[in-house]
C-alpha cells in the first residue's frame, strides 16, 4: 500500500514540476513580450537600464511667431553618475560651461542616475558654441543636448486641450498601429484634433546598462537612442499670439469674469489670436467644476446680439432702410406699452443703437412672412451659424475640424414657431431657442468688418515637419456656399454698429473714450435662471476695431451672471486698450 502511495506522490510531484517548467517556458519564451499585458523582456532590460528622456516624441504647438506654447527646448548639459568613479577632465567642462568644479561634483554625488546640470534651480542653458566645445571633448557620460521641458505657463488650455495615456482609446482610435500602452493621446482641443499628426514616433533618450550596484555592465558606452526620422515630431503652428493670449487671460481674471470668456480674431486672416474660457481648467483635474468646457465654442443665448442678423436680412431683402421708423414705446407684441424703455418713434439706426426690441420684433415678423428661412439664411451669410470653425478635407479625413468641441447653434427648436407671432418676435431679439457660440458672434463681426465676406475661423495655420518644411496648411475658406450680403448692406451694418458707440444713448457709448474707435453690439439675454430672487443673464459685447480700418474682431460674454453686476464692458474696454498699446509698441500703427 505504501509503495502505491509513494508512487502516486512522486507522480504528482513530477506532474507539478512539468507544469511549473511549462509555465516558466510560456512566460520566458512564448509570451515574454505580452504576458499579462506586460513586456517582460522590456521590463527586465529596464531594471538594469538607466536612461534620460530628451524628447518624448509627441509633436508640439507654437504661436504665429514661432514662440512655444506647450514645450520648450533648453541646450542642457547631461551627466552620468559613473563619472564619480573615473578620471575625466572636469575642469575643462566646468570652464566651458561657466560653473565651478565644486558645483559639478556636488550634483554628481547627489544623483544616482543621469541628470541635467542645474544652476540656481534651473537647467543650465548652454550656447551653441558651448555645446559644440563640450561634445567635441567626447567624454563618456558627458553630453550637451537640446532637452525638452514642459512650459511653466499654460497658454490657452481650453483651445489647446490636453493629453493622457489611455489604452482603450488607443485601441479604438488607432486599431492598426502598434502603439505602446503609455502613449499620450489627445483628449480635447487641438491636442485631440491634431492627434494623428502629433503622435509620438518614439522617444529620444540617452541610456546605459548597469549591474545591481549601478556600475556599467558594458563599459562606459552610453547609447543615444532616437527614431532616426528626420521629419518627426511635427510642430503645429497655431494662429495664436502668445503675448496677446497671456494679456487677455490676465484681463479676464482682473475683472473677475467667472463664467464665459472672450475670443479675439485677426480680421484679415480670420484667425484666432486669443481665446479665453472660464471657469479655468486645472491641468491636474481638467473636469473639476466643469473646467474643461470651452464656453467659447458652445451655443449660448445671445439676446440683442442677434438683432444684427435681423438688420442684415431686412436691409439686404429691401424690407427696410436706415430711415424706416418703428414704435419703440411698445413691447414686442406691438401693443403693450413699454414703461421701462419708452423711446417713442425711432428710425432703424436709432433703434439699433438703443436696442429697441419692438423694432426688431416687427422686422422679424415681416421677414418670416417674406421668407420663412430668412433668419437661418442670414445667420449663415454672416458666418454666425450653425458653426464657425474651420472644417474641410485633410488627407483621408473629409470633415476634419479644428475645433472638435464646437457644437452647432440653433435658431428654431420647433419650425412651427415660425407661424406664431410671439415666438417669431422672441426669436428676432435673440431669445426663445436662439443659441449661438461666442466664436460665431466674433466671426459675424469680422464678416461685417470685411465688407460681407464670411470665412471659417482658423486656430491653426499649418503643420510643420521637424526640418521646418510644411506638411499641411490650412488656408482661409468660405463659411458657406451662399452668396454674400450686398456691399451696400455691409456698409449699412457698419454704420449701425458704429452708432451703438457714437450715439448719446447708444448701448455701447462707454467705449467712445477708447484709443481705438469701436463698432459693435451689446446683448443682454434672459436665461430663465434665478438665485434668491435675482435673475441671471448672459451679458455680451461684440464688435470690431479700429472702426475706420478694421483689424480686430472681439466678442466678450459673461454667462449666468447677476443682472447689473456683469464685467463684460470692463473686459472689452481693457482688451481694446491693451491691443492699442500692443500695436504701438510694435510700431504697427502708422
Amino acid at each position: 500500500m505504501w509503495k502505491k502511495r509513494t508512487l502516486a506522490m512522486l507522480a504528482l510531484i513530477q506532474l507539478g514540476l512539468l507544469l511549473l517548467v511549462g509555465r516558466l517556458a510560456q512566460i520566458q519564451l512564448i509570451d515574454a513580450e505580452s504576458f499579462a499585458n506586460h513586456n517582460l523582456i522590456a521590463e527586465s532590460v529596464a531594471q538594469r537600464t538607466q536612461e534620460l528622456i530628451i524628447d518624448d516624441g509627441r509633436g508640439s504647438f507654437v504661436d504665429r511667431n514661432g514662440a512655444p506654447l506647450t514645450k520648450r527646448y533648453v541646450p542642457s548639459l547631461v551627466l552620468f553618475p559613473f563619472l564619480t568613479a573615473m578620471k575625466w577632465p572636469m575642469e575643462q567642462v566646468a570652464r566651458i560651461a561657466g560653473v565651478s568644479e565644486e558645483e559639478i561634483r556636488r550634483q554628481l554625488e547627489q544623483e544616482d542616475g543621469p541628470f541635467v546640470l542645474e544652476k540656481d534651480g534651473e537647467p543650465l542653458a548652454l550656447s551653441a558654441q558651448q555645446m559644440k566645445q563640450i561634445n567635441d571633448l567626447r567624454i563618456p557620460g558627458v553630453f550637451a543636448v537640446n532637452k525638452q521641458y514642459p512650459l511653466e505657463t499654460v497658454y490657452a488650455p481650453h483651445l489647446l486641450g490636453f493629453t493622457r495615456p489611455d489604452q482603450e482609446l488607443i485601441k479604438k482610435r488607432y486599431p492598426k498601429r502598434p502603439l505602446p500602452p503609455k502613449t499620450e493621446v489627445g483628449i480635447q482641443g487641438l491636442e485631440k484634433a491634431f492627434d494623428e499628426f502629433l503622435l509620438a514616433d518614439g522617444e529620444t533618450k540617452l541610456l546605459y546598462h548597469v549591474d545591481a550596484e549601478g556600475r556599467p555592465l558594458f563599459g562606459l558606452d552610453v547609447k543615444y537612442s532616437d527614431t532616426g526620422n528626420p521629419f518627426y515630431p511635427v510642430t503645429v503652428q497655431t494662429t495664436l499670439d502668445r503675448d496677446l493670449q497671456q494679456e487677455m487671460e490676465q484681463i479676464v481674471d482682473r475683472y473677475g469674469l467667472k463664467k464665459g470668456g472672450l475670443v479675439l480674431l485677426d480680421i484679415d486672416t480670420n484667425s484666432v489670436l486669443a481665446m479665453v474660457s472660464r471657469p479655468n481648467m486645472d491641468p491636474r483635474d481638467p473636469y473639476k467644476n466643469r473646467g474643461a468646457e470651452n464656453q467659447i465654442v458652445l451655443p449660448q443665448i445671445p439676446g440683442s446680439i442677434f438683432k444684427t442678423v435681423i438688420a442684415a436680412a431686412a436691409l439686404d431683402e429691401g424690407l427696410a432702410s436706415l430711415e424706416t421708423t418703428f414704435d419703440c414705446s411698445r413691447k414686442i407684441d406691438g401693443k403693450t406699452r413699454d414703461e421701462e424703455h419708452d423711446y417713442g418713434m425711432l428710425d432703424l439706426a436709432d433703434s439699433f443703437a438703443v436696442s429697441c426690441n419692438n423694432a426688431f420684433a416687427t422686422l422679424g415678423k415681416q421677414l418670416i412672412e417674406h421668407d420663412p428661412d430668412a433668419f437661418e439664411t442670414y445667420a449663415r451669410k454672416l458666418g454666425l451659424y450653425p458653426t464657425a470653425g474651420w472644417e474641410g478635407a485633410v488627407y483621408h479625413e473629409e470633415h476634419f475640424r479644428q475645433f472638435p468641441e464646437e457644437q452647432k447653434g440653433t435658431i428654431w427648436h420647433d419650425p412651427r414657431d415660425k407661424r406664431v407671432p410671439l415666438a417669431v418676435a422672441q426669436t428676432a431679439i435673440g431669445q426663445k431657442n436662439v443659441r449661438v457660440s461666442p466664436l460665431g458672434v466674433a466671426n459675424m463681426m469680422a464678416t461685417i468688418a470685411r465688407g460681407g465676406e464670411a470665412l471659417q475661423v482658423r486656430a491653426v495655420d499649418k503643420v510643420l515637419y521637424k526640418n521646418g518644411a510644411t506638411l499641411f496648411s490650412f488656408p482661409p475658406q468660405p463659411a458657406s456656399d451662399m452668396a454674400p450680403i450686398a456691399p451696400q448692406t455691409a456698409e449699412e451694418l457698419q454704420r449701425l454698429l458704429r452708432s451703438v458707440v457714437t450715439k448719446e444713448d447708444g448701448t455701447g457709448r462707454r467705449f467712445r473714450s477708447l484709443p481705438y474707435p469701436v463698432a459693435g453690439k451689446s446683448g443682454t439675454a434672459e436665461t430663465g435662471k434665478m438665485d434668491g430672487g435675482a435673475e441671471f443673464i448672459n451679458k455680451w459685447f461684440a464688435g470690431y476695431f479700429p472702426a475706420d480700418r478694421p483689424k480686430y474682431a472681439l466678442a466678450v460674454v459673461e454667462l449666468d451672471c447677476p443682472s447689473g453686476r456683469a464685467s463684460t464692458n470692463d473686459v472689452f474696454a481693457a482688451a481694446v486698450e491693451a491691443l492699442y498699446a500692443y500695436d504701438h509698441a510694435k510700431n504697427e500703427v502708422k
